[in-house]
Order: C-alpha cells, then structure tokens, then sequence
C-alpha cells in the first residue's frame, strides 16, 4: 500500500464517520478499520489501541456524567423541546465517543503501517503539489519546536518557583503563565528560524529538491481498500436510511 493510497482511505473514512450518527453504521466502519489493521499491520493491530483509548477514555467518562447524570437528554432533544431521557443521552455520548475513537485508531493505524518510513520519506511518496509537500514538512519541523519550547519554559519557571515541579495547587494558580511563557517561547524561535536560519541554510531551495521526486504510483490494494470503504459506507447508509423508513 502507498501513502497516498492510505491517506485517501482514511479520508473516506473519516468523512463517513463524521457525517454518520448511527451507532451501527460507526459499529461497521470499526470494523472495517479493524480488518484493515489486521490485514495491513498484522499483530501490529493490538498497539494501535492504547492511544485511542488513552484519548477517548477520560472524555467518555466526563460526557456521560455531564449528559447522561446531569442533563439527562440529549441536545437534539433540548432544541427540541422534548423532555427526553437518560437512554438518548446515552446513544448522543456513544456517537460522539465512537466517532472519536474511529478516527484516532484509523490514524494510528496509518502511522503504524508506515512506521518504517521517516516523515520526509512518506510525504515524497505523496501525490500533492510541491507547495503542498513542504508546508507538511515545515509544519512537521514545528513538533521539536514546541517541545522544546515547552521545556524551557517549564524549567525556567520552575527555577524562579513560579510552578512546581509535582502536582500542586501553585501550578493551578499560575499555569496561566506557562501557557504564555511556552507561546512566547514558540513565536520568538520561530521568528528565528524564519528570519536567520532557513536562509542561511537555504532550507526552502533544499526542500525543493529533496521533494521534486515523482511520487508513488497508487497499487491495486490501494484501490481494493478504498473501494470496501465506499461500498461499506453506502451500505451503512443505506441501512439507515432504510430503519428510519420504516420507523
């Protein structure tokens, strides 16, 4: 499979599951991300859940308090008017949980596929526009950036005794100022980078020619699997539409 391939997959995907909202039509694209993992990453498949997890997770448990405990209906019944129920709220948590777990396991399941080529590898391998390839990989070079950024801040501020190092109420006073401190941060080496160091690298003509490469030409699986995503999704859809006929 090929980066692009993947990319337009996932794409598919991702689009079906935030147009969707019905439970079963989200249960089949888990699955078919699922068979892809399988198929795609073999064993592999069962590292892809632990971040999904890790993301949807502490959200899921804040939701269901929020609308299942305290609101008890779900938004579409409050714009309504109705009086609702917990069990409404209930399926409204799950869609929205369900969608969000979809798409981080679909990423996941992306970089897992591809995790024995650098970044710059797989976005050469894309088919994009040359300006395109190097925002990406520009935008990409920001990630050691703010984390860095982050670092310093953090140390600084912990030096001066503005934040402590551990869990303490002193940083729920002044986390405030970490997040300027780290915005500051991020702006002033960023300015740096774009106003001394990529020109005296000559970073931009370099990109051009790392990325003026020809692309990968798209292969037979990459069309197999966008195919089963739109089959699956008009299925899906289909299903729906058909249940909420009849109902």
């Amino acid at each position: 499979m090929t980066p692009s391939g993947a990319i337009a997959f996932a794409a598919i995907v991702i689009g079906g599951a935030t147009w969707s909202a019905d439970i079963r039509a989200l249960t089949v694209l888990l699955a078919l991300c699922i068979t892809f993992g399988i198929v795609e990453t073999g064993w592999r498949v069962r590292k892809a859940f632990a971040w999904p997890a890790a993301i949807v997770g502490p959200l899921a448990l804040f939701m269901a308090i929020v609308w299942v405990g305290i609101v008890a209906r779900s938004p579409a019944e409050i714009a309504a008017g109705l009086a609702g129920s917990r069990t409404s709220a209930l399926a409204y948590v799950a869609v929205v949980c369900m969608r969000l777990f979809l798409i981080a396991l679909l990423l996941r399941l992306v970089t897992l596929r591809f995790s024995h080529l650098t970044p710059l590898q797989f976005i050469r391998a894309l088919w994009a526009p040359l300006l395109l390839k190097k925002l990406l990989v520009l935008t990409l070079s920001w990630i050691d950036t703010i984390l860095h950024a982050v670092d310093r801040s953090r140390t600084a501020l912990v030096t001066a005794g503005v934040v402590a190092p551990r869990l303490a109420l002193k940083n729920v006073a002044n986390g405030w100022i970490l997040v300027q401190t780290v915005w500051l941060s991020v702006i002033t080496i960023a300015i740096g980078r774009a106003r001394d160091k990529w020109p005296a690298e000559n970073t931009l003509a370099r990109l051009d020619e790392v990325l003026s490469v020809p692309p990968l030409s798209l292969r037979w699986r990459d069309g197999a699997w966008m195919a089963a995503a739109i089959v699956t999704l008009a299925a899906a859809f289909a299903a729906a539409a058909l249940r909420a006929a009849i109902a």
